[in-house]
């Protein structure tokens, strides 16, 4: 996140709110980035992976939701960042209730969220289109490139969205996956947010290195690790069921 511009004449109540909310933004965002780290590392199921994964509900929840809020009020207002809030706070939030409400229980809060996820894959097409119709090809200092991941990410979502409605819910491997994908998406755009968007913290040496590269890497590695161990998983049990199965 940019600095907070804040009029010089401002009383100091305003001074302290604007510096309480960008620490606050950057605390969650750190709190988030160890706690979606810890989440990988602990065994899924445990109590410290629970744990962990609580922890990294509330900060991301906590960041995103004031990075969306802060970012058309910045001297420069920043559209994508508003984007990259919403999905990331919907991400979260969607990916935390799959794994915690019934199966089987769908109600407002899911066409909530159908609707969520439809606005975020317009708004990412409308902001690439304003990018293209720029003569520098960018928006708000964003290349059009930068909102194709919120049309991909989102159309994704939305489709999960409207299966999950359309068939009452999601169980078994599709829960999992619909969890895992969700929540790790959303780290890997909290990290990005760091290490690409906020290169200018790092030593130059860091920088010119390509290293800030490695942790998006790494995360898009894990998940599609753990996408093809869950699949592969309900295959195998699938398969079990299948033989056992008298003919």
């Amino acid at each position: 996140m940019t600095i907070l511009y804040v009029d010089p004449g401002s009383s100091v109540l305003v001074h302290v709110a604007a510096a309480a909310v960008l620490y606050l933004h950057i605390g969650a965002g750190s709190v988030g980035l160890l706690s979606g780290v810890a989440a990988f590392v602990f065994r899924k199921g445990s109590e410290l992976h629970r744990l962990a994964g609580k922890i990294f509900v509330v900060a991301m929840m906590m960041m995103s939701g004031i990075g969306a809020c802060v970012a058309p009020f910045l001297p420069t207002p920043e559209r994508a960042s508003v984007v990259a809030g919403v999905l990331t706070f919907y991400l979260v939030l969607t990916s935390w209730t799959a794994v915690k409400r019934k199966a089987g229980q769908v109600g407002r809060f899911d066409y909530g969220v159908l609707l969520t996820s439809m606005g975020i894959t317009i708004a990412g097409t409308y902001f690439f289109w304003l990018a293209g119709q720029s003569t520098t090809g960018k928006l708000d200092g964003q290349p059009g490139a930068a909102f194709v991941l919120f049309v991909i990410v989102g159309s994704v979502a939305a489709v999960g969205d409207l299966r999950l409605i359309l068939n009452r819910g999601v169980t078994g491997a599709t829960r999992v996956a619909r969890h895992l994908w969700r929540m790790t998406v959303a780290f890997f755009i909290a990290a990005n947010s760091l290490f690409l968007g906020q290169q200018q913290v790092f030593p130059k040496a860091v920088r010119d290195s390509g290293a800030l590269n490695a942790p998006a890497l790494l995360i898009l590695a894990l998940l599609v690790y753990w996408l093809c161990h869950v699949g592969y998983g309900a295959y195998r049990r699938k398969r079990v069921r299948h033989v056992m199965t008298p003919s």
